[in-house]
């Protein structure tokens, strides 16, 4: 059985559907916690109702990103962790920290990395005229959004989005990616070698617009 640990700072939608996916699919995992680094992160909530153990390490009570990382590792190393996962986690981590959990952390963005990195992704890729945006999994890496890619869903771009209608389009193909690479993950179908990730059943690693391709 894996330790799942889950860090996020808002409402966690990816949380949810990750603890939702781990429970109905019967993964050989358990969410072991559920970390904020802001008390009132709105995803704790719905955690704790879930009986879920759930904790706070607030970076504005430590001096530096250092002093942050090296309490926020403490508490997350406490539950053991075979995987990490930032869902929805607003602070930059520092190299200590990302190499600590190499090989065992993953991230999503909203995004199709390496395109529009950083925030305000939508915006970006309204600005650049794209046909199509989508979400990407993957390793995280000392480099901030980069990383080895572990899966990617498409979703079109429509006349008339805003960034709004575009978000909303995105975060249901999130909701659907990311459960699907953390259980690749906790069942051992994944292969990373030389910065790429295998899916060892040869299992589609992209989604198109919300669905399998």
């Amino acid at each position: 059985m894996k330790n799942i640990v889950i860090l996020l700072s808002g409402r966690g939608s990816n949380m949810r559907s990750v603890v939702q996916a781990c429970r109905a699919e019967s993964w050989p995992a358990r969410i072991a916690a559920v970390i904020a680094n802001r008390p009132d992160a709105e995803g704790l909530a719905w955690a704790a109702a879930q009986g879920l153990t759930t904790a706070v390490v607030d970076h504005r009570a430590h001096a530096d990103r250092e002093a942050f990382d090296a309490a926020l590792a403490a508490e997350i190393d406490r539950h053991q962790p075979d995987l990490l996962l930032l869902a929805g986690f607003m602070r930059i981590l520092t190299d200590g920290f990302v190499r600590h959990y190499e090989g065992r952390m993953l991230n999503i963005h909203p995004s199709l990395l390496p395109a529009f990195p950083g925030l305000h992704t939508h915006r970006q890729a309204l600005a650049a005229g794209v046909q199509a945006a989508g979400a990407t999994v993957h390793f995280v890496t000392p480099q901030l959004d980069h990383g080895p890619i572990v899966a990617q869903a498409v979703v079109p771009v429509l006349p008339g989005d805003d960034e709004t209608a575009l978000a909303d389009r995105v975060l249901a193909a999130e909701h659907r990616l990311y459960p699907m690479a953390a259980r690749w993950f906790v069942e051992g179908r994944l292969a990373l070698a030389q910065g790429r990730v295998r899916q060892l059943d040869g299992a589609p690693q992209l989604l198109w617009d919300g669905g399998l391709g």
